[in-house]
């Protein structure tokens, strides 16, 4: 039995196929990726030489940039391949490794967004204790979770998923992402369940102690007027990026349950967009334009190139 998947790429107008013009789609995913790359490789690397902004908040950013880095070089290369060859396969075993990839950085992604909000909080709500509790060794802590947590997590999915008999070699889309599931001769119910369980772990308690923080952070903002401009400058983006990030993953769950026969093409066009181009795009071009302290970075440094 031939272990890979034939992947079928969603055709841009829905009639026209992607082989027909894969030479113009090979340079535009591939001015994308490396757009990617640089825009959020600058990121950090304005927050890593800067002192003033070794920050818990411009740190947890840095680690935001760093993760669509690591979430982009899981997909593209691949993608950028297919698009010049004539038949896009891909082996179970690479499949596994991208969902692996794809899902543990985009839980990390949660965990980091939770880490912020709880910087936020305890900077605006408890600014005296700030010093005292975000301290280095707080960061780390929490930097560390963000990565271990989700990667354990998915490592026994992976464990068994990879145990599963395959019956369907065919996998519409253009990355492994939740229909790989699709591919197994009989759903676990074990695995449903355990996956159940790291996405409430994963994604749903996160967003709503991001939920609460940001309501007890209103609250406190509505009471003294001397906070608002600061929790407005510093609360607008990570509530972009965690609307961004819950769109995505709430399609992402109902992708599974849904058959994509019936799914409008023209959404699916829209979400595949949003996973390859427009998320890992987002988070740089949110925090450089809204982060003031990256901003002005980020002036300084295109002045002087110019």
């Amino acid at each position: 039995m031939d272990n890979s998947i034939n992947m079928t790429y969603i055709t841009f107008d829905g009639h026209v196929e992607v082989q027909k013009y894969r030479y113009l789609y090979f340079v535009i995913m591939f001015t994308v990726y490396i757009l990617i790359i640089s825009s959020n490789l600058t990121i950090v690397y304005i927050i890593v030489i800067h002192k003033s902004l070794h920050e818990p908040m411009y740190i947890f950013i840095a680690a935001l940039s760093i993760n669509s880095v690591l979430f982009s070089t899981a997909i593209y290369p691949k993608l950028l391949i297919d698009f010049l060859s004539e038949k896009q396969i891909i082996s179970y075993s690479a499949c596994l490794l991208q969902w692996y990839t794809y899902y543990s950085l985009i839980s990390s992604d949660f965990f980091l967004l939770s880490a912020m909000a709880y910087d936020r909080y305890v900077s605006i709500c408890n600014p005296l204790q700030y010093p005292t509790i975000m301290r280095k060794r707080t960061v780390c802590i929490l930097l560390i979770s963000a990565w271990i947590v989700p990667a354990s997590q998915d490592t026994v999915i992976i464990i068994f998923s990879a145990k599963k008999k395959i019956c369907n070699f065919h996998l519409k889309g253009i990355l492994c992402n939740s229909t790989v599931h699709k591919l197994h001769c009989v759903r676990s119910t074990i695995l449903n369940i355990y996956g159940l369980f790291a996405f409430v772990i994963v994604v749903i308690l996160p967003v709503l102690f991001i939920v609460f923080t940001y309501i007890r952070i209103l609250v406190v903002s509505y009471r003294c007027q001397g906070v608002r401009r600061k929790a407005a400058q510093t609360c607008l983006p990570h509530l972009l990026v965690l609307i961004s990030f819950s769109c995505l993953t709430a399609y992402d769950v109902l992708l599974v349950r849904l058959e994509l026969d019936y799914y409008p093409k023209t959404l699916r066009l829209i979400m595949a967009l949003q996973v390859i181009i427009y998320q890992p795009l987002f988070n740089p071009i949110i925090y450089g334009l809204k982060m003031k302290g990256i901003n002005e970075h980020l002036k300084r440094l295109f002045c002087k190139r110019v």
